[in-house]
C-alpha cells in the first residue's frame, strides 16, 4: 500500500468561489431529498447527502466505488445548478462521485478513516464549504482544519477524521472526488505537496480493520461493492 505522510494530509487550494452563487445553487437543490449516510456507525443523522454525480446518475446512489469511473453520471440535481457545474469544471480532471454533504447544528460525524482515499492513491477529495460557521470542527489526524465558505480544501481521509457542528447553522459542503493527473500534480506542487514522501509500504490490516472494511462494504450492498468485497476478501485470504 501507499505511505501517507502527515506533511501531505491537507492543503487549501488556490481557488475562491462566489459564496452567493454557491448558496443560490444550494437553494435549487432543497427540493430534492437528502439521504441518510449508508454507514450509520459513522453518522446516523437525517438529510445528510444529496448526490450530484453518482453511479448511473441516480439520486438514490451515494456509495463511492473506486475503479468504476465510466459509470458515474451527473444527476438531475446537478443539471439544474449552473454555478456548481462551473465550480466542478475548474478541476481539470476526471471526477467520480460528487455530492452535497449536510451536517445540522449539533451533528457529529464520528472518527473514522476512508481507505485508499488520498492523493498517493491516485485520488483526491475536495471540500468546498457552501454554508458553514466558526463552530464547525473538522479534525484530521488530530488537527483542526478551519474551512471557510467558498474555499477549496484537499484532505487525505486515510487519516482519522471527524466533524462536529457545534454552531447554530447547517454545515453544507460541496464534495468532489477527483482522479489524479498531470494538471493536479502541478496544482498540488504549487501548494506545497511533497512528492518525495510518496512511497510504497507493506500494509497488514489488523483483524478488526478487516472486519470493519467488510462491514462497510456489506452495508452498501450494490453490484459494485459486492465485486469489490469479493476482491478484498481474496486479498486478505478470507474464504467463504
Amino acid at each position: 500500500m501507499n505511505y501517507y505522510s502527515p506533511k501531505n494530509a491537507s492543503f487549501m487550494l488556490p481557488f475562491q468561489f462566489n459564496t452567493s452563487l454557491l448558496k443560490a445553487d444550494l437553494e435549487k437543490c432543497m427540493k430534492f431529498d437528502f439521504l441518510k449516510n449508508y454507514i450509520p456507525e459513522n453518522y446516523n443523522g437525517e438529510n445528510y447527502i444529496l448526490p450530484l454525480r453518482s453511479m448511473e446518475g441516480k439520486l438514490n446512489r451515494i456509495a463511492a466505488i473506486p475503479g468504476n469511473i465510466e459509470k458515474y453520471k451527473d444527476t438531475i440535481a446537478l443539471k439544474e445548478c449552473s454555478y456548481f457545474q462551473e465550480v466542478i469544471a475548474t478541476f481539470l480532471c476526471k471526477k467520480e462521485t460528487i455530492r452535497l454533504m449536510n451536517i445540522p447544528p449539533g451533528g457529529l460525524i464520528k472518527t473514522h478513516i476512508d481507505h485508499e482515499s488520498g492523493y498517493e492513491d491516485g485520488f483526491f477529495r475536495i471540500h468546498i464549504p457552501v454554508i458553514t460557521n466558526e463552530k464547525v470542527h473538522f479534525i484530521l489526524n488530530d488537527h483542526i482544519i478551519i474551512m471557510k465558505s467558498g474555499e477549496a480544501w484537499y484532505t487525505n481521509v486515510n487519516f482519522p477524521h471527524s466533524v462536529a457542528n457545534n454552531g447554530q447553522t447547517n454545515r453544507v459542503h460541496l464534495v468532489i472526488d477527483c482522479i489524479r493527473n498531470r494538471w493536479s500534480d502541478e496544482l498540488f506542487q504549487s501548494v506545497g505537496y511533497d512528492f518525495t514522501q510518496e512511497k510504497k509500504i507493506e500494509k497488514v490490516y489488523s483483524k478488526s480493520e478487516v472486519l470493519r472494511i467488510i462491514e462497510e462494504l456489506e452495508l452498501q450492498d450494490t453490484t459494485e461493492t459486492r465485486t469489490f468485497l469479493e476482491q478484498f476478501k481474496r486479498e486478505q485470504g478470507i474464504k467463504e
